[in-house]
């Protein structure tokens, strides 16, 4: 393939080549011509950028940022102990840390939900990240007497990751469409499972291998910013409607306080918004206080020992790290079949497949990472349907806040502030401190039965909406 540049002549062209202009509009194969100059250095360097800029390679530099922002988001739950053992906090107060988090997250969701709709998106995600990284960096240097500086941090790099993924998969869905959106959606969302795995793991790892805990914070960054880098080049800016074949007929944007009249009024996308709050709620609890749990049945059983030394034991957290990998990564594989099969019976697949992912998980809540992660990428397509294009980023946005306001801003705090108060009514001691975190999680499987029952009436309502939008 050739690209023409600014009437300069593309070394290997021959006058059958397929040939973009800049613009990435088609123009006939060139001919040998006496008026076309070779190409500058610059000029080539373009025209190459452009030849890696296809919808496939922008879809993986994508869902390589998304797995960097789970995987940053979860490292901190991988050295958990050893902040709770270097700051001296309770369990409460090292569960502020993820709730900070998400509340700042929350909070910034439908601002840059509004910028995506009206601005150059990629630009917006590469701020993003490189604003996060630079946040996560300098909160490993921040010294022990300055605690709520680190809780200040945590609630930060929720802002700069709320810009990814409020806008990243708008963008998505504006290069593709039908079943190729559906399977590049599918991808993008498998880095849930595999970034909060990933974190788990480079935390622990990076801990091990350099014998302080800090470091479990140095080495995102570094990725991150290679991530923001490729977004900036390759990643490239599609017109919004453009895959859905809109771009000609949507002749004026329509202003936010009427963007939210019509998301209030779509029946499916409220129910799914509060189906997904309760997965938020469930998954947030888990992610952050598992690790710890099965680390203090260990001590009750005396197959390890409380943590008195600088580095704790960083094994749970491999392990832990590697199951949500491979059963997330099972989980999102599954649905994506499941829901594909599902389709061939009904239309409603989609909200099916997650409501019975939600009530299944309820009964096994051992497994709760193989089938909430079915949730993960069935949501966000069903999504894409029954919202009209211009208002995709702010509807992912307004459904980030609404499940993290309800869900995992409070889920982790709220555990560690009910096993403080029983750890308070009765004696203190190792059984007690295991089984009064035990008790608070068992909050869980209630909130993940009610999201089912979220997920079915979705599903009534699902069929009427999607007609709606594409109607409009």
């Amino acid at each position: 393939m050739c690209v023409e540049s600014d009437g300069c002549e593309i070394e290997g062209c021959s006058s059958s080549d397929e040939v973009h202009t800049l613009s990435g509009s088609m123009s006939p194969g060139l001919k040998s011509n006496p008026d076309l100059h070779p190409c500058k250095p610059g000029q080539k360097f373009r025209a190459a950028l452009l030849r890696c800029r296809s919808p496939a390679a922008a879809a993986g530099i994508l869902s390589f940022g998304n797995v960097l922002n789970y995987m940053d988001r979860y490292t901190v739950a991988g050295v958990l102990l050893d902040i709770q053992r270097h700051f001296n906090v309770s369990d409460s107060g090292v569960g502020l840390l993820q709730t900070v988090f998400i509340c700042s997250f929350m909070v910034a969701a439908p601002i840059f939900g509004y910028l995506g709709d009206r601005f150059n998106r990629k630009i917006i995600l590469s701020c993003g990240i490189f604003f996060w990284s630079a946040v996560t960096l300098s909160s490993s240097f921040i010294t022990k007497e300055y605690y709520w500086l680190f809780v200040l941090s945590r609630g930060l790099v929720g802002i700069g990751e709320s810009s990814y993924s409020s806008i990243s998969p708008t963008i998505i869905g504006d290069l593709f469409t039908n079943n190729s959106r559906t399977m590049m959606l599918s991808v993008f969302y498998l880095a849930i499972p595999l970034g909060s795995g990933l974190g788990y793991i480079l935390g622990s790892s990076a801990k091990e291998a350099a014998g302080d805990w800090h470091w479990a914070l140095r080495v995102s960054p570094v990725l991150g910013m290679t991530a923001g880098t490729l977004i900036l080049f390759f990643v490239p800016e599609p017109k919004r409607g453009h895959a859905d074949q809109l771009g000609g007929r949507i002749k004026h944007r329509t202003s936010w306080l009427c963007d939210m009249k019509a998301l209030a009024k779509n029946r499916s996308y409220v129910f799914s918004s509060l189906a997904s709050a309760a997965v938020s709620f469930a998954t947030g609890a888990f992610g952050m206080w598992i690790p710890l749990y099965l680390f203090r049945a260990q001590v009750v059983q005396k197959t390890a020992e409380a943590c008195t030394k600088d580095i704790c034991s960083s094994k749970d957290s491999l392990i832990f790290g590697a199951i949500t990998c491979v059963t997330g990564l099972l989980g999102v594989v599954i649905g994506a079949a499941t829901t594909r099969l599902c389709r061939q019976k009904t239309e409603r697949a989609d909200p099916l497949v997650c409501a019975v992912s939600m009530l299944g998980s309820a009964i096994f809540v051992c497994l709760i990472f193989v089938v909430l992660q079915i949730f993960s990428s069935d949501l966000i397509i069903s999504l894409q349907y029954v919202v009209i294009p211009t208002r995709r980023a702010t509807a992912v946005a307004f459904q980030g806040f609404t499940s993290h306001l309800l869900g995992d801003a409070g889920s982790p705090y709220l555990i560690g502030l009910i096993s403080d108060a029983l750890q308070k009514s009765y004696t203190r001691s190792v059984l007690w401190q295991f089984l009064s975190l035990g008790y608070a999680l068992m909050l869980c499987p209630f909130v993940i039965v009610l999201g089912g029952m979220f997920f079915l009436a979705t599903a009534l309502f699902f069929l009427d909406d999607r007609d709606k939008a594409e109607k409009q």
